[in-house]
């Protein structure tokens, strides 16, 4: 099943990168409940197991395409984000003093934070795209206005998986022209 995992997470990044215009620079938050993942409720049944396999499923695809990666931690940090300390300095983010574990923060931060060179949390975040894996309510870190993506897939696991990318805002009503080339 955790091959099943990486491979569905791989595809489902691959296509959200590609289908929302995301580009090399920008942030990209991920949601993940492993719990979920495995066919639990959300927050009851962690795995750091199927938290890595989806960690190994979409990394490497952001990091070739030199996407940040930002993780979503659980309500237990109010839903925190970890990145890496560079890209908090990049965005002029306030790093918040906190190190996610399984039990708080989630398996899929933990996994994040073992990995990074450098990782840190913040508390917010605005990213381009997003990746809510297990209904984990990304929303709140992403830049306005968040428009729906769909993907091949609906689920990594048992966890139904819901996709996002942001456009500029439309202002200035019915005269006013609009750039084809924002997305």
């Amino acid at each position: 099943m955790l091959k099943e995992i990486t491979s569905n997470a791989k595809t489902a990044i691959k296509e959200l990168v590609e289908i929302s215009g995301i580009k090399s620079g920008e942030l990209l938050v991920i949601g993940c409940s492993s719990s979920e993942i495995m066919g639990g409720d959300i927050g009851k049944a962690s795995s750091l197991d199927a938290a890595k396999a989806v960690f190994d499923g979409v990394y490497p695809v952001l990091q070739e395409k030199g996407i940040y990666l930002a993780a979503q931690c659980c309500e237990h940090l109010n839903r925190a984000i970890i990145i890496e300390q560079e890209t908090a300095e990049k965005f002029g983010l306030d790093i918040v003093n906190v190190m996610p574990k399984s039990k708080a923060g989630g398996s899929f931060a933990t996994v994040v934070w073992q990995n990074m060179k450098q990782p840190v949390a913040v508390e917010h975040i605005k990213a381009h795209a997003g990746l809510d894996i297990g209904n984990t309510l990304i929303g709140m870190h992403l830049k306005e206005v968040a428009v729906p993506v769909r993907l091949s897939i609906n689920k990594i696991g048992k966890a139904p998986i819901v996709c996002a990318r942001t456009r500029p805002k439309f202002i200035g009503g019915e005269r006013a022209t609009y750039c084809e080339n924002l997305k």
